[in-house]
């Protein structure tokens, strides 16, 4: 089953973008297809490979930071070529 995902990590603390960044950063390495925004992270894939990937870096993410927040949208279905039809 393909997903997509989009994440939000909000660290609660100063000094709060380079554990964003470190987090992006494993995102990136893994065979997963990511894309960036502004706002948000979206990883698209299969199901098991995705929710493996995003509960390891999931948990490093939180253990890296002192307070934070991780926003999580899940669709079924791979959404990675969406294009707005407007």
């Amino acid at each position: 089953m393909k997903i997509s995902v989009e994440l939000t990590l909000t660290p609660i603390q100063d000094d709060y973008e380079p554990s964003i960044i470190h987090f992006i950063k494993k995102l990136r390495a893994s065979n997963l297809n990511v894309l960036e925004n502004p706002l948000s992270t979206q990883v698209y894939g299969d199901y098991d490979e995705v929710m493996k990937v995003l509960t390891t870096e999931i948990k490093e993410a939180f253990e890296l930071i002192e307070r934070g927040l991780l926003y999580m949208k899940i669709v079924k279905s791979d959404r990675h070529d969406y294009e707005p039809h407007f």
